[in-house]
């Protein structure tokens, strides 16, 4: 609930959602426009809002869950990073999605999948394991990896790191947005430059996952 300070009274939104032990919150994707609320003077006076929530039912059920347990073993022998660099020559002529040449890192073959529109004003980023036959069923590599576009006029690249468990279940692990289209077509950022632009995956296993199931 929101409070209407002008009236007296909340703006509610009702829902309902199953607490478990994997899924501890929730939320409502859209409870007023962000302008509506700056603009207005029913929901904010003298710079302060209220909040609020009322519970209409709480009820206790008893689930049947499948627990998944995940172990992990590190490697003895610190494995460093090794960078794979993707020059793109014309950004304009990519396919929705496009992929970059495979390259091989610490025993397996990889590739950079890129949206270069993901829903018209973002840029995605993935890093795919290309050939999951490689890794045992059940099984799977903790990857430790970033992806970052190059920027080449001042050097502040966009990077974001992730650490994540690539497996023949989950093969891909990245960003649907990225950058948003507007700065990074923005020529002072230094990302798309006369239509090129520089593509980076910095990859390196930090060990291996076993994954257990029980009820």
């Amino acid at each position: 609930m929101i409070y209407d300070q002008l009236i007296g009274k909340h703006k509610v939104h009702l829902g309902n959602h199953s607490f478990q032990t994997a899924s501890t919150s929730s939320a409502i994707a859209f409870m007023l426009p962000l302008k509506a609320l700056r603009q207005s003077s029913r929901f904010i006076v003298n710079n302060s809002c209220v909040f609020g929530i009322g519970f209409i039912k709480v009820a206790t059920i008893k689930v049947n869950t499948t627990l998944e347990t995940l172990f992990v073993r590190k490697m003895n022998i610190f494995n460093e990073a090794k960078v794979y660099t993707w020059k793109i020559e014309d950004f304009s002529a990519l396919k929705n999605p496009s992929h970059s040449p495979e390259f091989e890192i610490a025993g397996y073959t990889w590739i950079i999948s890129l949206n270069p529109s993901y829903d018209g004003n973002s840029l995605s980023l993935f890093l795919k394991m290309k050939k999951t036959n490689d890794v045992p069923k059940g099984s799977g590599s903790l990857v430790e990896f970033a992806l970052s576009i190059k920027d080449q006029e001042n050097g502040k690249d966009r990077k974001y790191p992730g650490r994540c468990q690539f497996s023949s279940k989950h093969h891909r692990w990245g960003w649907k947005k990225f950058i948003s289209l507007e700065d990074f077509k923005d020529s002072s950022k230094g990302y798309l430059i006369k239509g090129k632009c520089c593509i980076e995956a910095e990859v390196a296993i930090s060990g291996s996952s076993k994954t257990e199931y029980s009820m």
